[in-house]
């Protein structure tokens, strides 16, 4: 088989014998290099077409998967944040049951000292001052949680100012009261009142400076206020003597006692047994013979004996 070309160009036209081998390669080679270029060129176009495309798909894949990463992270801190602020909810109920009984302790303590209310009132604070810090900074906490807290700290405060100051006041009126004679000595009924009275020996008018508590002999004898012995002796008339003083003013005598337990200058508290009752002295049986002094001057004990500490 033979292909002729005819070209104007040329008068004399081109012959191609298809039988010779090395024509035909060289023709299938030509289509085979075609092909090819076909494939490479149909290849460029479909990734010039689809590149932005996919490289678009490719990010838009990669920041869904950041975002669910930074999704798990924002669950993982709000759920830290969440478990500390249950814990301080906690810890802020734990402190406001704690401030109740501060405040349930303080009115309790208010009526058993017997001090004015007013001046104690828990549910207002007390007034102060003073300059203002504006050094320090705090850690920001959520409004709500953080005004809880701050409110609780200064009910903390307020109840510790009103509590010392009880505590001074309740303090210095136990002192007080530990110095002032009260109660009876001994454990007997009295026999004989303080005043004008006729004397058990001759029943002659005569003045009583004390009060008489008829005991069994040998009962102990008690402080009936906390102070110093002056005198551990005997006294004309009165026997063997123990004498207190207790300060502001006031000094208390025990006297007719059978025995004394207490030397001078020893230091005796409430109800301290500082001697035993006996006879001794001008007296008719055994009792304590009873004398409060104050400023220098006897004065009627009964008061004393009937009030309480």
């Amino acid at each position: 088989m033979q292909i002729i070309l005819v070209s104007r160009s040329r008068k004399v036209p081109k012959t191609f014998d298809l039988a010779q081998r090395r024509l035909r390669w060289r023709l299938a080679g030509l289509a085979m290099a075609a092909v090819v270029g076909c494939g490479v060129l149909g290849a460029a176009v479909a990734l010039t077409v689809s590149s932005p495309r996919d490289r678009a798909l490719a990010e838009i894949r990669q920041l869904k998967q950041q975002i669910h990463e930074q999704d798990t992270q924002l669950a993982g801190v709000r759920k830290d944040s969440q478990r500390e602020l249950d814990a301080l909810a906690i810890k802020l109920g734990q402190l406001e049951a704690q401030s109740t009984r501060l405040n349930a302790l303080g009115e309790r303590l208010t009526e058993v000292g017997k001090l004015d209310p007013n001046e104690f009132n828990f549910d207002q604070p007390p007034a102060m001052g003073g300059l203002e810090d504006t050094a320090g900074s705090a850690y920001a906490l959520p409004p709500t949680l953080d005004k809880g807290i701050d409110q609780l700290a200064g009910q903390f405060d307020v109840q510790q100012a009103q509590l010392s100051a009880l505590q001074s006041l309740l303090l210095d009126a136990k002192i007080d009261s530990n110095l002032k004679p009260t109660g009876m000595p001994a454990s007997g009924y009295i026999s004989s009142y303080f005043g004008v009275r006729p004397d058990p020996f001759d029943g002659h008018s005569a003045r009583h400076t004390g009060l008489d508590i008829a005991v069994p002999f040998g009962a102990p004898v008690h402080a009936v206020a906390e102070g110093m012995v002056t005198f551990t002796g005997v006294r004309s008339g009165y026997g063997n003597v123990v004498e207190i003083d207790h300060g502001n003013g006031y000094m208390t005598r025990y006297a007719h006692n059978s025995k004394l337990l207490v030397h001078p200058g020893q230091r005796v508290h409430v109800g301290e047994v500082v001697s035993r009752a006996g006879s001794t002295g001008r007296s008719t049986g055994p009792h304590v013979h009873f004398e409060v002094w104050y400023k220098g001057r006897v004065v009627n004990p009964l008061a004393y004996v009937k009030s309480h500490r």
